[in-house]
């Protein structure tokens, strides 16, 4: 019945929780989803042994027990990207109950709802008959929840299996790619019930490709022009000393009615040593922050002048590392976000922006003044940058907007990395240079 044939062969025992070793690099964020993904599993099997040995009194779900219903929780969920090892897992507790003689069954969602079907013209069985063995089976296993076609009558079985055990506190086990906001109102809201479900989330990369860092439908890294910035082709402009360059900058004045304008202005920079030395200690921290990833690192300065190139580097080491990291033109980001409106996008809002809020690098090119888009693109923005926040998430921003540009407009933001914020003052790159200068800093220049 265990339906476990083609993974007999995956236990406790042979899931890595460092990660796949093909990897170049793996977060301690991501071991320590893996780690808890691991021991929650064992835990839970261990706990179902105890529930089938007739100790079912301590699972029984009552108001005034709330520490035993937490000790022994009765359902788990997995939930995780494609090959993150939810599978491995879910049979591991299946290939344990099923050894200590525990009726199981491991299905997908899809082959589940096809059994139901089938058994309508199946002559040995019924559809009652097999629709009641998978409700009351003592332990159920539904991988792949949510890769269904969801059909009214599908969906409406999934929600009587489930809410049929969730009533009667019977053993079961969910792997899902979904976020908990692309479950069906009526099903969320049973695995919401934290004193009876312990929720996993595995953050780790895809077993089956360990080398993909980033995500290619948004991310600008793979660009051929982008992947080619790096610290060392990176220009830190010490033969333009002295040199004057004109400049057009955007300066804000009054008409004659007191109205504020903007207006254009030529103006000439001499490039000098201060400029060049600011920007090698730019350079610098930007250097270490793509060593060790941490807070936020916001680089500020004109159009043209590094920005761009530093944050794409950034975004390079880590990849290079094997590490994870999504590079993106602000416009872009809410143009792809936009685009899950349409008929035919076969992805959520919620979805997109999950993946973009807890990716764990983001860098946001060119953030521009509020007001340059809708309030509906500015609120979306606020709430990735403020989760990301909350959630201590690694964040890189560029702006043109000089540093009290910046403040006036993102006041809130601006609160939270005052201490992150570079400065590039100096007048836009007027020439491609191949140069073979380097931007590492001698160990003895870094701090």
């Amino acid at each position: 019945m265990s339906n476990l044939n083609r993974l007999s062969h995956l236990s406790f025992g042979n899931f890595n929780p460092r990660g796949n070793p093909k990897a170049k690099y793996i977060t301690p964020q991501e071991v320590d989803s893996l780690q808890e993904a691991l021991t929650g599993s064992e835990q839970f099997a261990e706990n179902l042994q105890s529930w089938y040995a007739g100790n079912s009194a301590a699972f029984v779900v009552e108001e005034e027990k709330p520490d035993s219903i937490k000790k022994n929780l009765m359902w788990l969920l997995l939930e995780g990207g494609y090959g993150c090892g939810k599978t491995h897992l879910a049979a591991a507790i299946a290939n344990d109950t099923v050894s200590r003689g525990i009726p199981t069954l491991f299905i997908t969602v899809p082959d589940l709802l096809d059994s139901l079907r089938f058994a309508f013209n199946d002559p040995v069985t019924t559809f009652e008959t097999r629709f009641e063995d998978v409700r009351n089976v003592s332990l159920l296993v539904l991988d792949d929840f949510g890769t269904q076609n969801a059909t009214p009558w599908a969906q409406e079985k999934l929600f009587q299996i489930i809410n049929y055990r969730y009533t009667n506190h019977l053993p079961t086990v969910i792997t899902t790619n979904l976020i908990l906001d692309e479950i069906e109102s009526r099903i969320r809201s049973r695995l919401q019930d934290d004193l009876f479900v312990k929720h996993i989330r595995i953050t780790t990369l895809d077993y089956r490709r360990p080398t993909e860092t980033s995500n290619p439908g948004i991310s600008m890294l793979s660009l051929p022009a982008i992947r080619e910035m790096t610290f060392l082709n990176f220009d830190t402009r010490e033969d333009e000393i002295g040199k004057e360059e004109k400049t057009v900058v955007t300066v804000e004045k009054q008409d004659k009615f007191g109205n504020p304008v903007k207006e254009k202005e030529i103006v000439r920079e001499r490039v000098t040593a201060e400029h060049i030395a600011e920007l090698r200690k730019t350079v610098n921290a930007a250097i270490k922050f793509s060593e060790k990833p941490e807070g936020w690192f916001v680089l500020v300065g004109q159009s043209f002048c590094g920005k761009t190139h530093l944050a794409a580097a950034i975004g390079n080491h880590r990849i290079a590392l094997g590490g994870q990291a999504i590079m993106t033109e602000v416009n872009s980001l809410l143009d792809y976000l936009k685009t899950t409106f349409s008929r035919n996008s076969d992805v959520t809002f919620d979805r997109r922006f999950y993946e973009i809020s807890t990716a764990h690098l983001l860098i946001l090119d060119d953030l521009k003044g509020s007001g340059a888009n809708s309030a509906w693109a500015e609120d979306k923005l606020y709430q990735i940058l403020n989760q990301r926040y909350i959630a201590k998430l690694p964040t890189v921003i560029t702006s043109p907007l000089d540093p009290d540009s910046f403040a006036k407009n993102y006041p809130a933001l601006w609160n939270r990395m005052l201490r992150d914020v570079y400065w590039i003052k100096l007048p836009p790159y007027r020439r491609m240079i191949k140069s073979q200068k380097t931007a590492i800093p001698k160990k003895s220049d870094r701090r």
